[in-house]
């Protein structure tokens, strides 16, 4: 292999390793837009400095257009931190029932360490369905901060940036937009597409 294929392989390993670092950790910022307009010129200055149209989402009183990702029904409702809280204590409470169920095994019957297991796979399942359930009616208490303002007819835009990038996304905006307030940043997350 000749001095240049390997400066190339470098090269595209290197070019690899920054674009997979760069999918994996982002950080979710939140921005309160003063309307539907400003979410519209927002959304392509946003695209003119490479965010991905799938990371960013609005979410405001009246319907969006058709060309604008509306927030999904996972990120409106509070679905997923339903299902996390009702899995972990569907697992302590099978967990307790099949200790119990083993120490006291009812009459005729021998529970082993398996039917412990099974019993906390069965109440995790059914704790996370059933709080799923419920939570899929509420709201999403991280957006609940931003319901008076979306109520006022402001519009709200989630978005999705590379860690790298917010300082650069935030002092973007703050330029070209002081009009638009900064409504928090949550910490790094994987983002999977």
């Amino acid at each position: 292999m000749t001095d240049s294929h390997c400066y190339a392989a470098r090269l595209c390993y290197n070019g690899w390793i920054r674009i997979v670092g760069e999918t994996i950790m982002r950080r979710r910022l939140y921005f309160m837009l003063p309307d539907l307009p400003s979410a519209r010129a927002m959304l392509d200055e946003l695209l003119l400095a490479r965010i991905e149209i799938g990371h960013m989402r609005f979410m405001a009183r009246e319907a969006l257009p058709p060309d604008m990702p509306d927030v999904s029904f996972l990120q409106r409702t509070d679905l997923i931190h339903g299902a996390q809280l009702g899995v972990v204590i569907g697992a302590m409470v099978g967990l307790c029932a099949g200790i119990f169920l083993t120490l006291f095994p009812v009459e005729g019957m021998s529970m082993r360490t398996a039917a412990i297991l099974l019993v906390t796979l069965g109440g995790a399942l059914f704790g996370g369905w059933a709080s799923g359930m419920n939570a899929a009616a509420v709201p999403n208490t991280r957006l609940r901060q931003f319901a008076p303002a979306i109520d006022q007819g402001k519009v709200l835009l989630i978005v999705d940036v590379p860690v790298r990038r917010v300082a650069e996304i935030e002092g973007m905006i703050a330029k070209r937009h002081p009009d638009i307030s900064f409504g928090g940043m949550e910490p790094p997350m994987l983002a999977f597409p």
